[in-house]
């Protein structure tokens, strides 16, 4: 599992609603799946075998959720300034991510800050996560503290 871009994190003092968060991009490889199966015990086929998610109706692998949704976070986490940052998560899928067998499958993660605490605490962050242009989260919101942003 690999990202790109460096960290990022803001460099406004002030986090508003509207704000975007830096497109990132994060990569998923079969071996990424092999090595998630075995830490979480999640070795449903359709994550590690072609033919039993061809069974299924899907058009190969696919990335378990949890997996995805954990990358992303993860993402954001890095905005935010650290993993404890991250107060709050409410993701829906939209569709599977398939993870080609000769190559990483690719999400792009775009995010923009949707409502900020009157105190200026905590801010919701709403996600936009697309794989080959594919929808992957429906609505996936992530609240994190902005103390010391």
């Amino acid at each position: 599992m690999t990202t790109h871009d460096s960290t990022v994190k803001t460099t406004t003092t002030t986090t508003r609603p509207g704000d975007a968060l830096p497109v990132r991009t994060c990569q998923i490889t079969r071996e990424d799946l092999r090595r998630y199966a075995d830490a979480a015990g999640d070795h449903n086929p359709i994550h590690l075998h072609d033919e039993a998610a061809r069974a299924l109706g899907l058009p190969g692998v696919v990335a378990h959720g949890m997996l995805t949704a954990a990358l992303v976070i993860g993402l954001v986490a890095e905005w935010a300034g650290g993993a404890d940052r991250v107060l709050a998560t409410s993701i829906r899928f939209a569709g599977p991510v398939v993870v080609p067998a000769d190559g990483p499958a690719r999400l792009e993660v775009a995010g923009t800050v949707k409502k900020v605490a009157d105190d200026g605490s905590t801010a919701d962050m709403a996600l936009a996560v697309t794989c080959g242009g594919v929808k992957v989260f429906g609505k996936a919101i992530v609240t994190v503290s902005l103390g010391g942003l």
